[in-house]
């Protein structure tokens, strides 16, 4: 499974590229890979991650907010940001994956990338978000996305 945490570390750096620059998500994959190597599975899941969460960022900045009391997304760091949404898209569309080690996952690469604060707060949000989502598909199992095949 450390290729998926350097799959993680590169969308997020790929996530962070595109904060500055005008291209779309493969672009953004084939400059980093231009410059940068990684094994191929690290690759695939990297591409995964940077062109769903491109893909679907409007509904995950939506969940983000929902479960952001007093942050805008404007007011989040951009490191953060990316991370919860990156996050946000594993809990989603991710079936293989169990939302306690995404939200783990997030939680490191904001120690490491974010700031002293990044991860307690990207914690909060996220447990948050993923109670929430626990919580409308034990109500409604036929109408979600359903987490046993989607996280």
């Amino acid at each position: 499974m450390r290729e998926r945490r350097k799959a993680r570390e590169i969308a997020l750096q790929v996530l962070f590229s595109l904060n500055f620059v005008n291209i779309d998500a493969q672009d953004a994959l084939d400059l980093f890979w231009g410059n940068f190597s990684a094994p191929k599975a690290a690759k695939e899941f990297a591409a995964f991650l940077v062109q769903g969460t491109c893909e679907h960022k409007e509904e995950l900045d939506k969940l983000i907010a929902g479960c952001s009391d007093n942050w805008s997304l404007g007011r989040m760091s951009r490191v953060d940001i990316n991370i919860l949404r990156l996050a946000v898209f594993e809990f989603l569309y991710c079936e293989d994956i169990p939302p306690k080690v995404t939200l783990n996952e997030a939680v490191d690469l904001g120690k490491t990338f974010g700031s002293e604060n990044s991860g307690s707060f990207i914690n909060g949000i996220l447990d948050t978000l993923n109670l929430k989502l626990d919580k409308k598909n034990a109500t409604k199992p036929l109408d979600r996305k359903s987490r046993s095949s989607k996280t």
